[in-house]
């Protein structure tokens, strides 16, 4: 892919702009001040790269609240450094309270790239740049500031809803939050604004930027969150004649040699091989912790043993399913010796430079529209011949018999198990298991997964036992806590229930 080979960092207040991935290759940036900055559809663009780049800030421990809180993974547990029991682990664990600085991280990540968002859209709407690129900019900011608000209202339920910067810093002492329902309408509209904005395909230089069918998926997507299903089926039927299709293997979704392909709709860039700072390094959080090089292939690396494949999920592989190798691996060889211990494959590919991996992190693919259709025409109007046709266009390519004469219940379970086992380890369960069950049925769901991890753990806890509090779930953990520091800071905030 062309790369960008200049971008110019904007400080905006306490909030800068980031550079990022493999078309927003960043060489020498400078600061210049927002007065003469966005002045020709240049700065806009070096400003649209920095709301690029935040993405990668909060795709790196999106993990902790979409697989590490549900039942597709845990960790290689260290009994002897017990040092994130009160961030990073309390996901796993469900112990996560108000003042945990990872909540903490996740809200500020994602209003810090709002501020970005909001100040380019304000900037771009006065100015006079070539209408064509100001619809195309446009509709990307839009895009990204819905992404970002749609996992916030799943993460937290209501939210502070801001669409514009504020002008005086006292006013973020007004902020309240707004009802669901408005964040989600807000959501909409940004969605069908990016969907009539963004071209269905960029030059090659621009590969990678958010399409007209990215749009069009996660509008799906929000829609089928709502279990508003026609419009989801009508939405996601036009991202049919788009040009997507599955891969004929799998595993290609994945290569780093095969980024952005005919079943990517949209994944957040990274670059390794340099020292430009764009890198992933996904297979070093998850590869077990005492693994040294036999996951990393580089050895004397210390991996952080997170995003472990748990017990359950290995089992929800059907024997002959060519998806699991590819996504995990029970066990690692160091030293010859086999340890039984699993681990993420997907994210495992060979580097050149320690660190500094090149993988790009899947937000949306083809299979995951296919498995949304199925599953809306299913709730819309049951399991007919077009809805079986999704489900087993993604079974075949995984080697998996078609399946037949289903239900609407049988398939409402049979798409879920699908997405669990295509979509495994991209951020995807937790947000699934909520959407399809009340806070009750999620809280008894987990509290039975939880009995049978804490019976037989996916791996040794070094004779360290669980706390009494580890693995109960309640119905309001349906939603993560406001972060304490928020509260403190603006008193007309209110904590989530159950978490005063």
């Amino acid at each position: 892919m062309k790369k960008i080979t200049s971008f110019i960092l904007v400080t905006l207040g306490l909030v800068q702009f980031s550079c990022n991935d493999d078309f927003l290759t960043t060489t020498d940036p400078t600061r210049i001040s927002t007065d003469i900055f966005y002045q020709n559809q240049t700065q806009f663009e070096q400003a649209l790269n920095g709301v690029y780049g935040q993405l990668q800030q909060i795709t790196n421990t999106a993990y902790l609240g979409q697989e590490f809180m549900s039942d597709n993974t845990t960790l290689d547990f260290n009994p002897l450094d017990r040092g994130g029991a009160a961030g990073w682990e309390a996901f796993e664990f469900s112990t996560v309270n108000p003042g945990n600085g990872e909540v903490a991280a996740l809200w500020n990540n994602h209003y810090s790239a709002m501020y970005n968002i909001n100040y380019a859209l304000e900037k771009l709407e006065t100015s006079t740049i070539d209408a064509a690129a100001k619809s195309t900019i446009g509709g990307q900011l839009k895009f990204i500031r819905a992404y970002h608000y749609f996992n916030l209202v799943r993460y937290f339920g209501d939210v502070v809803l801001v669409t514009k910067t504020l002008k005086n810093p006292n006013e973020a002492f007004d902020l309240v939050k707004s009802p669901q329902a408005e964040v989600y309408k807000q959501i909409e509209a940004d969605l069908k604004d990016a969907v009539n904005l963004l071209p269905t395909t960029y030059p090659a230089a621009g590969r990678g930027r958010v399409t007209k069918g990215a749009a069009l998926s996660l509008l799906g997507k929000v829609y089928l969150t709502l279990k508003r299903y026609p419009e989801a089926v009508s939405t996601l039927k036009q991202v049919l004649p788009l040009g997507y299709s599955l891969y004929a293997n799998y595993k290609d979704n994945f290569d780093p040699t095969k980024k952005n392909g005919v079943e990517s709709i949209f994944e957040v860039q990274y670059q390794g091989g340099n020292d430009l700072g764009e890198q992933s390094n996904f297979v070093y959080l998850f590869a077990p912790r005492l693994s040294q090089g036999a996951v990393t292939g580089f050895a004397n690396t210390t991996p952080s043993g997170r995003n472990i494949p748990t017990n359950d999920m290995i089992a929800a592989y059907e024997p002959g399913d060519l998806r699991k190798d590819i996504s995990l691996q029970t066990s690692y060889t160091l030293n010859g010796t086999v340890v039984s211990i699993p681990f993420v494959n997907k994210y495992r590919y060979p580097h050149t430079i320690t660190g500094r991996s090149d993988n790009n992190w899947p937000v949306l693919r083809y299979s995951d529209v296919l498995l949304m259709l199925g599953e809306a025409i299913n709730e819309a109007t049951g399991p007919d011949a077009e809805a079986l046709g999704y489900l087993n266009q993604v079974r075949k390519r995984a080697g998996l018999a078609e399946l037949t004469g289903l239900t609407k219940d049988s398939y409402r379970t049979a798409v879920l198990k699908e997405r669990r086992v295509e979509l495994a380890f991209e951020n995807h369960r937790w947000f699934d298991l909520q959407r399809t069950k009340t806070p009750a049925e999620l809280a008894a769901f987990m509290n039975a997964y939880a009995a049978k991890e804490k019976t037989n753990p996916t791996v040794s806890r070094g004779g360290i036992a669980f706390n009494a509090l580890d693995y109960v779930y309640s119905d309001f953990e349906y939603y993560l806590p406001i972060p304490a520091p928020q509260i403190l800071i603006n008193s007309k905030l209110t904590q989530n229930p159950g978490y005063q």
